[in-house]
């Protein structure tokens, strides 16, 4: 008995378009909608909850009809087919809608045009507006005079230090000369802080690095100017939005179908190891994305008012070419078939039966108890954790103003190397221990995360989001499986809809409460309030009593079979 790795990777390829886009989506659409169209943080968090309120009842509801389809290619194919095909096509037409978007502030989109800062200082230079800290302030209270103002500089750079104001030719393609930036003004105005001015001395030499001062007085000016345009004319972000929701639908019809696949086409006594398969194609997708954006600079300051329309197609390109291996490679009624043969040569029951023969059980008071505080922990961390991956872009670019892409992929790459000694731990210690010590982790992370800022050490944030992804990857590998721990074979499903509804729940509304104090007291609440509900699973998690059989250990590849 041996899994067919090539077959598996294969199937693995609907997987990986999969999670190519939710990374995409995650990492530019909140830059969009508060860049572009100037939405608040909790409006773009209302956004962003979409895509799990869809996953509510569209997963359930197109596993089910997928369970029912009887396709010449087969019961999942045909979904992720029809459903990557519009999917991929719409991404590419929201690319439209964006750069509708992109034309109607045209005045104000060309970054470092003295007149582009005219522009938004005459409009909002009596508006009320806010720094990523949270300060309320008067742009024509701070700078009285318009041409200060105007010539504030997107980059700054150290030479023979000095701090220069580091800027683009005239066709955008080379640095201009750069030219001394006073900062010791601003700091007698109170415009910067000492330590602020300081830590712009510190940076490396000859490295450019976005300016504190455009980030806290030119950004949510520019933002406002964009909201104000939006509501003049709000064709371009209902257009947006219809785009955005029929790629949201077209994403949720194959999900449940993709993930389907695998145990249809793999005997039981093989479906780790696949899955582990399945979960490194899923990350590879992600990494792929994130590298894209490394090589767009969709992080640079310069371009947060970029048009997307190459980078998306290219998404849309790595989606269709995913799916054309996928269908050149997969023969689902084949390999269902294939599989049911094994299955019978091995004497091994593919089938539900015994499972439901199985019945259900009444939990005891103790395991409802232990059941209750589990699947308050899963709310928990997920409040938290969903809270950073759903406003991380956003918080990155106008606070740390680091390459988000470089520190998603480190906590991505930390979390799958970590997978297998966190299944020895487990083993050994057992599940609740574990996940305490994963909650340990990401706590930690996140409380050092509230107190880094563009002048932290690179090391250090690395270092961080590093232990991040590990931290979450101890709490995921254990969580699901201590849920389905307290049930009956006949009760899996049921208990699996615990586990999702949680966690869906939680994804649904923590992008508009995170967004929610962003808005009202500033950018640098997100990691606060990330670490304070990851803290509270941890006292949650210790009202769990029941669940906690220790696994047998997997090796290898089976390491990385975590649920979804």
């Amino acid at each position: 008995m041996k899994l067919n790795y090539k077959r598996t990777i294969f199937v693995g390829f609907a997987f990986f378009l999969i999670c190519a886009f939710w990374q995409a989506y995650d990492n530019t659409i909140p830059l969009i909608l508060t860049n572009k169209f100037g939405l608040s943080q909790t409006a773009s968090g209302v956004v962003m909850a979409l895509d799990n309120i869809l996953a509510l009842f569209m997963l359930p509801l197109f596993g089910a009809i997928s369970d029912k389809c009887s396709h010449r290619l087969g019961k999942r194919t045909p979904f992720i087919l029809v459903g990557t095909i519009v999917a991929a096509a719409v991404l590419i037409c929201l690319t439209f809608a964006d750069n509708m978007q992109l034309k109607q502030i045209s005045k104000v989109s060309s970054i470092d045009d003295p007149v582009a800062m005219q522009e938004i200082y005459d409009n909002e230079k009596d508006a009320k507006l806010q720094t990523p800290d949270g300060e309320k302030y008067v742009l024509s209270e701070l700078f009285p005079d318009s041409e200060e103002y105007t010539k504030i500089p997107a980059k700054l750079i150290v030479e023979d230090g000095k701090v220069k104001a580091s800027r683009k030719d005239a066709d955008g393609k080379k640095e201009a000369p750069a030219e001394e930036y006073e900062i010791q003004p601003l700091v007698d105005r109170k415009i910067l802080t000492e330590s602020q001015a300081d830590s712009i001395l510190k940076h490396k030499e000859g490295s450019a690095f976005t300016n504190p001062v455009y980030s806290y007085y030119v950004a949510p000016a520019r933002q406002a100017y964009a909201w104000t345009v939006t509501k003049q004319s709000s064709m371009p972000l209902i257009f947006f939005m219809i785009l955005l929701l029929i790629v949201l639908v077209s994403m949720s019809t194959f999900r449940s179908p993709a993930v389907a696949l695998m145990p249809d086409v793999t005997i039981k006594p093989l479906r780790s190891k696949a899955n582990a398969i399945i979960n490194l194609m899923g990350s590879a997708g992600g990494i792929l994305i994130l590298a894209l954006g490394i090589v767009f600079k969709t992080s640079d300051v310069r371009n947060s008012l970029m048009s997307y329309t190459g980078y998306f197609a290219i998404i849309a390109g790595i989606m269709l070419l995913a799916l054309s291996i996928f269908m050149w490679k997969v023969r689902e009624p084949r390999f269902a078939r294939e599989m049911e043969e094994q299955s019978k040569a091995y004497g091994i029951e593919d089938n539900v039966q015994d499972d439901r023969d199985a019945g259900s059980r009444k939990l005891s008071k103790g395991e409802k108890r232990s059941l209750f505080f589990l699947l308050a922990s899963i709310i928990l961390w997920f409040m938290g954790y969903n809270a950073v991956t759903s406003k991380y872009s956003v918080y990155a670019s106008n606070v740390l103003h680091k390459d988000y892409n470089l520190t998603l992929i480190i906590a991505q790459a930390a979390a799958i190397i970590s997978y297998l000694p966190v299944g020895i731990i487990s083993s050994k210690i057992g599940r609740k221990k574990t996940i305490l010590a994963g909650i340990v982790m990401l706590t930690t992370a996140f409380g050092v995360a509230c107190f880094l800022r563009q002048s932290s050490p690179t090391m250090l944030m690395n270092a961080m989001f590093a232990l991040a992804g590990i931290g979450w990857a101890t709490i995921n590998v254990n969580s699901f499986p201590m849920v389905v721990e307290l049930c009956k074979g006949g009760d899996v499903g049921k208990y699996t809809g615990f586990y999702y509804t949680a966690s869906m729940a939680a994804q649904t509304v923590t992008p508009m409460i995170s967004g929610f104090f962003m808005d009202k007291l500033g950018m640098t609440t997100l990691f606060p309030y990330a670490s304070i509900f990851v803290a509270l699973a941890f006292v949650t998690m210790f009202f769990v009593m029941h669940g906690d059989n220790k696994p047998t250990v997997k090796k290898g590849l089976e390491a990385l079979d975590v649920e979804d």
